[in-house]
């Protein structure tokens, strides 16, 4: 009989030493085969126990990672604001799906070495890895709940942990590990396999379609001109995009095969059109109200896209506005809320000149209009995102007496949102939005109110986000990720 007070054995899998590497891929190289080597032995392990129970054993199995350490502080280029430690030291990262993160774990490892000239180590850390995020990666398997299975689960696999899945570092309340070794990432392997997993879950698309640059909208009207500009893209051979993501998964290569309606909607549909190199651009209509925009660039943000741009919907404050005007956020009035506990409302969120430069750019390839000329169309100020969607039918003196003293020219539920947790997450941010009602001024949001001009304006909308993101692709890394979203001391890693 089992002994059900005595620590059980542990038992993990045989694992290299720890070693040193010089090259970027070598490294990369290792991290994949060491989180292969956990993956299969939990995967392999848990079968086990759900085919034949108990093991009598605790079974665990380890998170690759890659440290760094030095004694000097680098001589860089004092415009980088990334791949470089703030300071002497070790500093350390835990790593997951090092597949996925192929890409940008080679760039930022081959920046470390290229900015300390000295090795990287990679093996295993100390962090466990919790069966649930190892069998994630087999979508034949689900790990059953609580009290389901012929066990209790965490007696002998580990299972998530929020003494590690949280958003420390990002927030710089972070303490040192226990060895002494501070953060080389902006997020520990845990929290990016939860953001992984609620991904997939919200978007009904799996993370590997996620491209580096994300328009968020709250109008499903975008998503079907989406679809209609991707299908052209596809169409066109010199375009660079590859193929198109539809929810569930659907994917197209042939600008003429038909996408199967989805039988359930996600809480955040999402379309991808993709490039070989990630670099295409991805469309997530996050809804209504600052909780969803939260929520979608909480997890987003761990595949440090290189830019998110909101092109939504939001009421024109001023009586010189027409339905269809365009707004340029140039700062934030935040008074949605979610975000206080982690970035409190007296932070500054700044405008990034080179986002701003590559909307307003875009707004006048779009309409053909520059220069003086575009103020007809297009304001420049700022917005106010609230957590109230009937915030009309309040007592007005308050909210207007506020919105007129910070100068707010459109109100929305969700731009500040975006803004701040792109300001938070080190991804640079942007809002374009399109005035859709009037509510101060009699003109609400209600049916047949629509001009033409409206409806011509939402209809180039869209295509604005587009082009201010390929404006953005074109530019060079260290120049879009601008120092302004970096604090004191900052993480090596993007």
């Amino acid at each position: 009989m089992q002994d059900n007070h005595a620590p059980l054995e542990i038992v993990s899998p045989e694992a290299p030493e720890a070693a040193l590497f010089t090259e970027a891929k070598a490294a990369v190289d290792r991290l994949c085969a060491l989180y292969e080597l956990s993956v299969t032995f939990l995967h392999d392990r848990f079968l086990d126990a759900m085919a034949s129970g108990h093991p009598g054993v605790r079974l665990r199995a380890f998170y690759p990672e890659v440290r760094i350490t030095t004694g000097t502080h680098a001589k860089v280029d004092s415009r980088l604001s990334f791949g470089h430690v703030a300071a002497p030291g070790t500093h350390a990262a835990s790593i997951t799906r090092p597949d996925l993160f192929r890409h940008y774990l080679e760039q930022q490892i081959g920046l470390l070495l290229e900015n300390h000239q000295v090795a990287v180590q990679v093996g295993l850390s100390s962090t466990p890895m919790p069966v649930h995020f190892a069998v994630a990666n087999y979508p034949d398997l689900a790990v059953p709940q609580e009290g389901a299975g012929r066990f209790i689960l965490r007696d002998v696999f580990d299972v998530p942990d929020l003494s590690s899945t949280n958003d420390d570092i990002v927030n710089g309340v972070a303490k040192p590990a226990e060895d002494g070794a501070g953060p080389l990432a902006p997020f520990t392997a845990q929290r990016i396999d939860y953001s992984l997993a609620r991904l997939a879950h919200y978007t009904a698309t799996d993370p590997q379609h996620f491209q580096n640059h994300v328009l968020f909208t709250n109008y499903q009207f975008y998503v079907s001109e989406f679809e209609a500009y991707a299908r052209q893209q596809l169409a066109d051979p010199e375009s660079g995009y590859t193929s198109f993501v539809s929810t569930g998964n659907v994917e197209i290569t042939d600008p003429e095969t038909a996408i199967p309606p989805s039988l359930k909607m996600p809480q955040m549909p999402t379309y991808h059109l993709k490039r070989k190199d990630g670099s295409g651009i991805t469309l997530v209509n996050i809804g209504v109200g600052p909780s969803n925009a939260k929520t979608a660039t909480d997890h987003i943000a761990v595949l440090r896209p290189h830019a998110w741009l909101m092109v939504g919907h939001c009421a024109g404050l001023r009586s010189s506005q027409s339905l269809g005007d365009f707004v340029l956020a140039h700062a934030y009035l935040r008074e949605d809320k979610v975000l206080d506990d982690d970035l409190p409302v007296w932070v500054p969120i700044p405008a990034l000149a080179e986002i701003q430069v590559a909307l307003e750019q875009a707004v006048a390839e779009e309409t053909q209009l520059d220069g003086y000329d575009l103020k007809r169309i297009m304001r420049t100020g700022t917005v106010a995102s609230v957590d109230n969607r009937n915030w009309e039918l309040r007592d007005q003196s308050g909210p207007v007496q506020r919105l007129s003293q910070s100068r707010a020219v459109a109100l929305d539920m969700e731009s500040a949102t975006i803004a701040a947790n792109g300001f938070r997450f080190r991804v640079p941010y942007g809002t374009l939005l399109c005035v859709s009602d009037k509510p101060l001024h009699g003109e609400l949001k209600l049916p047949g109110m629509a001009s033409d001009f409206y409806k011509t304006q939402v209809a180039r909308h869209l295509m604005i986000g587009i082009r201010a993101m390929e404006r953005l692709r074109g530019m060079p890394l260290e120049r879009l990720h601008s120092r302004k979203l970096r604090s004191f001391e900052e993480t090596a890693f993007l």
